[in-house]
């Protein structure tokens, strides 16, 4: 069952090579294979974002090709094997973290941390009012906060990460707009009248038990009471 959800999820996070950016970006293909000496067009404390399928990933570039950024990951958990544990992220590992809510900020190179997508670099400074630190010192913070951290998909993210070492302040543009959505779900009523089909539906299905009528009764009394 559990290899079955992180191969579908797998596959939702995969779809991000099709992702064409509107605005100026840079792409990792364009300092060719990795063992190219061309540095990218970035400066230390840069602050870099990437478009997933689902989210967007941020970083802090520290220089010589290298970025530090906040990623969930099993592997930690599983081995203490460090020549495991540095090798690039994959979207399983990533995934089986997000469940186990573990994590580490870690530094990787330029090509590993877009994972094929293309740059947009200190985008962020136009959407936050608090101006940016300079950059060594969103550098040096960066590098500071390097090794295991605790995951959350909503408190402590790869956001959180990047804005409290450019701006000072841990905030999710993010996770603010996902629990605005979240509260327009709840204040419409039409959802209420879904979760009661839903109900009926499973009574129908799997018969009047407590397991079927209570939910019935309950979600769609909380979603009221909320709205």
């Amino acid at each position: 069952m559990l290899d079955s959800l992180t191969f579908l999820l797998e596959k939702l996070f995969l779809l991000t090579n099709f992702h064409v950016f509107n605005k100026k970006s840079w792409s990792a293909d364009e300092c060719g294979p990795k063992t190219t000496t061309t540095a990218p067009p970035f400066k230390r404390g840069d602050l870099l974002e990437v478009q997933r399928t689902l989210f967007i990933h941020f970083g802090i570039y520290l220089g010589d090709n290298k970025v530090a950024h906040l990623m969930p990951d099993i592997m930690p958990v599983l081995t203490n094997d460090q020549r495991l544990i540095t090798t690039v992220v994959t979207n399983k590992r990533l995934i089986l973290g997000c469940i186990y809510r573990n994590a580490s900020i870690r530094v990787d190179s330029v090509e590993d941390f877009a994972y094929g997508a293309s740059i947009l670099v200190n985008d962020m400074d136009r959407r936050v009012k608090t101006p940016a630190m300079s950059n060594e010192d969103v550098a040096r913070r960066a590098e500071k906060l390097v090794g295991a951290i605790p995951y959350s998909l909503l408190w402590n993210n790869c956001e959180h990460f990047v804005t409290y070492c450019r701006y000072g302040t841990p905030v999710s543009q993010q996770t603010e707009k996902f629990c605005n959505c979240l509260k327009m779900a709840i204040r419409d009523q039409r959802s209420v009248l879904l979760t009661v089909l839903l109900g009926v539906m499973s009574i129908v299905c799997f018969g009047l038990a407590p397991s079927t009528t209570l939910p019935t009764i309950l979600i769609p009394f909380t979603l009221w009471m909320a709205g």
